[in-house]
């Protein structure tokens, strides 16, 4: 007598869900995209405004200007005091929250349903009469300043600032952390300034995800928005020119007890037809915790306790990342098992079941990640940044089930063949640097 079957067989993924999309712009050039989940009284919203470094020369300044002014831009406008926003927005269930990256300015909250009209009220006072109080403003900058401090003491961020610098060179990219001296000079002049200059309407996307009549939220975002004005369009970041990987990048860090390995390289923007095969070759080789990469460095040798790889999007560049942090003594075997399982992914196909496992994860990862409001709405603001529209999503479902063997192969071969990716190690320079020769030419520089 067979044993029963405890666990049924997984079932096929289901596809996305259709979207009813209301999309409008406004006078001002802000696009509105409004998608109604009824159900739950909440309502998603996301305001994302382009805010991307104009020059590399003027990244260092802009990228403190805005970890400043993200926090700043809330301490108060011509009506209400920092206490004052918070209880207009916590009457109706919100709580603004403002955010930057190399890319843009992001404006965020959940509200309750019935408060759509007076939290978009709120942001609109944020938005076009926001005061940067000097005294509040010099707080702010000093808490930014000794978050930004301890950060930049950290390894794995000096290994991710290392990495990007070397990757985009003369490009904003390249400068995605600032300096703590050059935040420490940021003025509440210089916030309203760039306030003025860059929190633009035009070319900014507002998402509204949740319990709502699209025709209503239309109405009540003409209403409450139709006074924010501006010359110009908001910026966003200027093309990537791809650079040469270079020679392995050792950071210095004396006495370190552990490693951290990373590798880079470009890989294709969400706009490309290769993304799909990438992504899957990507999950086969260190996505996920069943992972090629996993199974090698963390489960058969023990080297690593987190091993991972990914597809990260920025707006004018996307990369295939790959991460490891180990113990000083097997950085150079823990580094020599990535670069395998690189060039093994690369050079020989990946099976039927190791495929048919990521499509399953990367599938029900989609699924998952955008079955709340909140995923749905921050989802589809990163959409608008690349220039897609909600469709998107199924669209991409569609062709990832659609991804063969032999095009995870050949993806793989054009974008994580190891010689194509720069390398950062940051660690003990004594200690790592002959076995890393092994690979090639190495460059030690301090932290």
């Amino acid at each position: 007598m067979s044993a029963p079957v405890l666990v049924p067989p997984l079932g096929e993924p289901r596809p996305q869900p259709e979207l009813a999309v209301t999309e409008e712009t406004l006078p001002s050039g802000l696009r509105l995209v409004v998608v109604p989940r009824p159900g739950v009284p909440l309502v998603e919203l996301r305001l994302r405004v382009p805010f991307a470094a104009p020059t590399a020369r003027a990244a260092g300044q802009h990228t403190a200007r805005a970890a400043v002014l993200s926090g700043a831009v809330l301490l108060g406008t011509g009506r209400h005091d920092a206490p004052g926003i918070a209880e207009a927005l916590q009457a109706h269930g919100g709580e603004l929250s403002v955010s930057t990256d190399p890319d843009r300015l992001l404006f965020a909250t959940t509200l309750l349903a019935d408060g759509l009209a007076p939290v978009l009220g709120v942001v609109a006072e944020v938005l076009t009469d926001a005061t940067y109080p000097a005294g509040q403003v010099e707080a702010e900058r000093a808490r930014v300043a000794e978050r930004i401090a301890i950060a930049r003491s950290q390894p794995g961020v000096i290994a991710r600032t290392a990495l990007a610098s070397r990757r985009y060179g003369a490009h904003p990219y390249a400068e995605q952390l600032p300096e703590v001296d050059t935040v420490a000079a940021v003025r509440s002049q210089a916030l309203r300034k760039l306030h003025r200059e860059r929190v633009l309407p035009a070319g900014s996307t507002l998402v509204l995800v949740g319990d709502l009549d699209p025709a209503a939220a239309v109405d009540a975002v003409g209403s409450a928005l139709g006074g924010w004005a501006g010359e110009g369009t908001a910026v966003a970041a200027p093309p990537v020119s791809l650079t040469a990987p270079g020679a392995l990048q050792v950071v210095d860090r004396p006495g370190a007890v552990q490693s951290n390995l990373r590798l880079g390289g470009p890989a294709p923007m969400r706009t490309d037809p290769d993304l799909p095969a990438v992504r899957l070759a990507n999950m086969v080789y260190g996505g996920y915790f069943s992972s090629r990469l996993v199974e090698n460095i963390r489960e058969r040798r023990g080297y690593s306790y987190s091993p991972r790889s990914s597809v990260d999007h920025l707006a004018a560049a996307s990369s295939f990342l790959v991460e490891a942090d180990v113990a000083t003594e097997v950085t150079g075997p823990a580094f020599l098992e990535a670069w395998y399982e690189l060039g093994r992914i690369a050079l020989a196909p990946v099976t039927a079941d190791e495929l048919d496992a990521a499509r399953r994860y990367v599938l029900g990862s989609m699924a998952l990640s955008t079955a709340t409001h909140a995923g749905l709405a921050s989802t589809l603001s990163a959409l608008a940044g690349s220039g897609l529209p909600p469709q998107w999503l199924a669209e991409h479902q569609q062709a990832l089930a659609r991804v063969t063997v032999e095009e995870v192969q050949d993806a793989a071969r054009r974008f994580l063949q190891p010689a194509g990716l720069t390398a950062v190690v940051v660690g003990d320079a004594d200690r790592v640097t002959e076995d890393l020769q092994t690979f090639g030419p190495v460059e030690v520089v301090r932290a």
